[in-house]
């Protein structure tokens, strides 16, 4: 007798994907395994992800309604655009402390928890704090990072201690412990998020923070929610595609598909110039209107609309590290495709050393122009990177992908769809040579990133429309760390799963079996 599946995981660490795996083998759902596989990916990949980021998510319950939950950060209330223009001038920095605003993914955990959830908090911490407190081996991702980083994050104490004993950075496979973290974390095992937010935890990092120049408060912890929120879709080839709102940038992906459908015959051939500059304008858009929609920033639907600027416009520095993307479904009809991020790699480059947290820098994302949507206001939240997905055929769900890759999160979802619906399997189609139109900064042209095996046609369409060409290394970790399960309809009637992890990254993919 064929065993049945019970569910699928696919993560940018395989630490992480066993961790949320041995929950669905224990009979949890995909949001047991989600929230279990997020905490762990905290420890092992802080490069990408830490207790001190923001999350959101697509959320499929087995009565078939999606959701999107929205818990990115807010700036704290304390802070002013007008002080922050009279210390950093015309645009925030890269890193440091004003570009540390509230965490909101442990809020995210708990939003999720409360929704569908069967395991208790330690459960879920349990596996993250083992690997805090006694260590594994670093992996290649975050050794690369450790070495980037060095000129500047060794400078953070609590950073040196950490990752740079004897003032080298720690080596792929050497053994990161984090005493700090496996005490934090061992408090939100038993104190839940309010522990981050209103209880000692939530002192010991704000104060931390605080002596380093920070604005947030406990008032501003304590005040912070996220929210559900409906997603935005659009059709293409007769799926449902759906995606978060603002200000998140799954707009984009929107565009892309869009533009698809209308004009865009072999989009990753012959038609990749035009798909270029399809990505090109969804950039400028992204630049010149995204912003917080509870500020009165434009909706999903205006800026999948809105016409692309006749000029270039300068958009965000490019990010490095970013985020973690990954995607969880169990039997039961529970299916997340969840994001986690600190921003750029290790965040603002502060790891306050009394709680071993890293912290977001996801402040460096607002505007300082007074005239821009994206403006900085005290509580308002910066235009976001980061974008859930999930396809649907009807009301069945089809594929749940997720990645990381900063701005080029729509374009990395477009390159797996096209693949996939193309007969690839999720395997072909997270290993496949990628492309990427950078966003506009400074006086620079327009260029696009293109692993040097991708397709010579592709290659001269995108020169041809006017695109500067950067060519890197073949499955270049820059082009994002991309995770998807497909469900799968058997010949008997029942469902399956095929799950695949980027080859970019130091993931894994697991189907669950249950007994045979």
């Amino acid at each position: 007798m064929t065993a049945a599946p019970l569910g699928a995981i696919s993560t940018s660490h395989h630490l992480a994907t066993e961790a949320g795996a041995a929950v669905l083998r224990a009979g949890g759902n995909a949001i047991d395994a989600a929230i279990t596989a997020a905490a762990t990916l905290c420890v092992v990949y802080p490069n990408n992800v830490a207790l001190g980021g923001d999350l959101v998510a697509i959320v499929r319950s087995p009565d078939g309604e999606i959701r999107f939950l929205n818990a990115t950060g807010t700036a704290p209330a304390g802070q002013t655009l007008e002080a922050l223009r009279e210390t950093h001038g015309d645009a925030l920095p890269l890193r440091g402390i004003d570009t540390v605003t509230v965490p909101g993914g442990i809020r995210g955990w708990e939003a999720l928890h409360e929704l569908g959830a069967t395991r208790s908090w330690a459960e879920h911490l349990a596996p993250a704090i083992g690997f805090a407190r006694d260590g594994f081996p670093n992996s290649r991702s975050v050794a690369r990072e450790l070495r980037a980083a060095q000129p500047e994050f060794a400078k953070d104490p609590g950073a040196s201690a950490v990752f740079y004993p004897g003032g080298e950075p720690l080596a792929e496979g050497e053994r990161l412990t984090q005493p700090a973290l496996a005490a934090s974390l061992e408090q939100l095992a038993a104190g839940g998020p309010d522990a981050f937010y209103t209880g000692d935890l939530a002192r010991s990092w704000v104060a931390g923070l605080a002596r380093r120049g920070s604005k947030i408060t406990l008032d501003d912890t304590a005040a912070y929610r996220p929210f559900w929120d409906a997603p935005i879709e659009t059709t293409f080839r007769g799926l449902r595609v759906l995606t978060g709102p603002p200000n998140t940038s799954g707009f984009m992906f929107l565009r892309a598909l869009n533009a698809i459908t209308a004009e865009i015959a072999d989009p990753l051939g012959a038609g990749a110039g035009e798909l270029a500059r399809a990505f090109y304008e969804s950039n400028l858009v992204r630049t010149q209107l995204l912003s917080d929609p509870t500020f009165d920033g434009a909706t999903g639907e205006e800026l999948v609309a809105a016409a692309a600027p006749d000029r270039p416009i300068a958009g965000d520095a490019k990010a490095s590290g970013d985020t973690v993307g990954f995607s969880a479904v169990s039997a039961d009809g529970w299916a997340v495709s969840f994001i986690n991020s600190v921003y750029w790699d290790f965040g603002s480059y502060i790891l306050e050393p009394d709680t071993g947290i890293i912290f977001q820098n996801r402040g460096t994302s607002f505007s300082l122009d007074p005239a821009s949507p994206n403006a900085f206001a005290p509580g308002k939240r910066p235009r976001h990177t980061l974008m859930p997905v999930m396809v649907l055929e009807g009301d069945e769900l089809r594929y749940v992908p997720a990645t990381m890759g900063g701005a080029a999160q729509p374009q990395v979802h477009t390159h797996l769809l096209q693949r996939m619906l193309a007969g690839e399997d999720p395997e072909a189609a997270t290993h496949a040579p990628r492309w990427m139109v950078e966003e506009v900064t400074g006086d620079n042209p327009a260029s696009v990133v293109a692993e040097v095996d991708v397709s010579d046609v592709a290659k001269a369409a995108i020169g041809a429309a006017g695109f500067a060409l950067v060519t890197v290394p073949s499955r270049d970790e820059s082009l994002g760390h991309s995770n998807v399960v497909r469900i799968d309809r058997l010949p008997d009637g029942t469902t399956g799963y095929t799950a695949a992890s980027d080859p970019r990254s130091d993931g894994s993919a697991v189907v669950v079996l249950g007994a045979g």
